[in-house]
């Protein structure tokens, strides 16, 4: 039944009455690159003659069907149907500035699932665009979803993330936001400076670096054949304001902070100079004849290693080159005053002098010899006496009768003993004897 006397409707088996609201809707539409078109639409049945009221921020500005509004608008927009008892339409709008949640929200750590989500008030719902800030003028785009997720983050997706929110009557972006991805150092990398050759006295640094995040602190060790290599440094530098040749080694540094501890692999230093005074050694050390080989060595500390030459005193021709020098045969000739040169390309070095006489060669053991030839010279001539004093004491013994008196036999023995005198007078001189020899 109806307000309106004797309009009525029955029927069989009965009558349904359903209600609804006018459903006013704007519906938005780009008319070109400068201006949308809004339209006001109801979800009812209405005449051609239905009128329109347009509200912008909740202020009526004009009737139509329709309105035009600049592209970017940041206004509020709704419509209103004339002589409904019905509600204004919502008001479509562009978005608001997105914002940016994290979550979780704490200190993020490599290796955590990580979830960025963009928000943005808008009327139609705004879609949404996610970028990175690469440094460049053009932010990266990574995701056109509302969240952004990393299932396992890492150091490289530390940095600056933004998200667009975008309808038809606008876009706006969000502030950046610094997502911080805390982790251990990665292994550290030494570099030298100079990185070329190193000469003794000049000034070189070392330096260690390590990804970290936090930033890691850094410890030198030096490797000296042991098992624990010696500590030098906490510092990133290592620096020798005069490198010397001990410097020379294998030199490492490990980088720390609270999520770890890595090393670096061993970089070698090399420490070139030039040749240290040389040492001469001769051989053999003791007593050497009058033609017995002479060998002489020449040693020094150098790096690069060094060639050894060989001179003589007062020549300008080397006598010969290596580390070793050997004089066969040696003579008179031989004697003097020899040295060995020591270079390489930083320099060169001369040994002290090192004199070689024959006399030093052959003398004393000449003396040593005639002494122990004349010693035993004298040893069988004593002998020798003894000897025939023992055979004519019997011979005379045996000969003689009992009843001969002793100064008979005395007698008899003297002249055995001149014969004996003369014998040693003839072998008295025992270096007539040895020159003989």
């Amino acid at each position: 039944m109806t307000n309106k006397p004797g309009e009525k409707y029955t029927g069989s088996p009965g009558v349904t009455l359903s209600v609804t609201d006018s459903g006013l809707q704007v519906q938005v539409r780009r008319s070109d690159s400068t201006w949308l078109e809004l339209t006001c639409h109801s979800s009812c049945v209405l005449s051609d003659r239905a009128e329109y009221v347009w509200y912008k921020n909740e202020e009526n500005i004009e009737t139509g069907s329709s309105l035009l509004v600049s592209s970017g608008s940041t206004d509020r927009y709704s419509c209103y149907l004339i002589g409904s008892s019905g509600e204004d339409s919502p008001a479509v709008y562009g978005p608001q500035r997105p914002s940016v949640s994290v979550s979780p929200s704490a200190e993020m750590l490599e290796g955590d699932s990580v979830t960025l989500t963009c928000s943005a008030d808008a009327n139609p719902a705004a879609s949404y665009t996610w970028y990175k800030e690469d440094g460049t003028s053009d932010p990266r785009l990574l995701s056109e979803e509302p969240q952004l997720v990393f299932s396992s983050i890492q150091s490289s997706d530390s940095g600056n993330y933004s998200c667009t929110a975008e309808n038809q009557l606008g876009r706006k972006t969000s502030d950046f936001i610094s997502i911080d991805v805390k982790y251990g150092p990665q292994r550290p990398s030494v570099s030298a400076s100079p990185s070329a050759e190193m000469l003794e006295g000049d000034s070189v640094t070392l330096t260690c670096s390590a990804d970290a995040n936090p930033a890691a602190s850094y410890t030198w060790y030096k490797q000296d054949g042991t098992s624990d290599p010696r500590l030098l440094s906490k510092e990133p530098q290592l620096v020798f304001s005069s490198i010397q040749s001990s410097d020379s080694g294998n030199y490492s540094c490990t980088a720390e902070n609270q999520l770890g501890r890595k090393t670096s692999d061993f970089i070698s230093i090399n420490v070139k100079y030039g040749p240290q005074r040389p040492s001469v050694s001769v051989s053999p050390s003791a007593e050497m004849l009058e033609g017995d080989s002479v060998t002489l060595t020449c040693s020094t500390d150098a790096n690069p290693a060094a060639s050894y030459t060989w001179y003589k005193e007062h020549e300008d021709s080397p006598r010969a080159s290596g580390q070793i020098f050997t004089i066969t045969d040696f003579t008179a000739e031989h004697s003097g005053n020899y040295y060995c040169e020591a270079q390489n390309e930083m320099g060169r070095s001369n040994s002290t002098l090192l004199l070689i006489t024959e006399s030093a060669v052959d003398g004393t053991t000449r003396i040593i010899h005639i002494t122990r030839w004349t010693l035993v010279s004298v040893m069988l001539i004593v002998l020798l006496l003894f000897c025939l004093w023992t055979r004519k004491k019997k011979a005379v013994s045996s000969t003689t009768e009992p009843h001969e008196s002793r100064e008979a036999v005395e007698m008899d023995l003297h002249p055995e003993y001149e014969d004996l005198s003369d014998m040693a007078a003839q072998r008295e001189d025992p270096e007539e004897q040895e020159d003989q020899v």
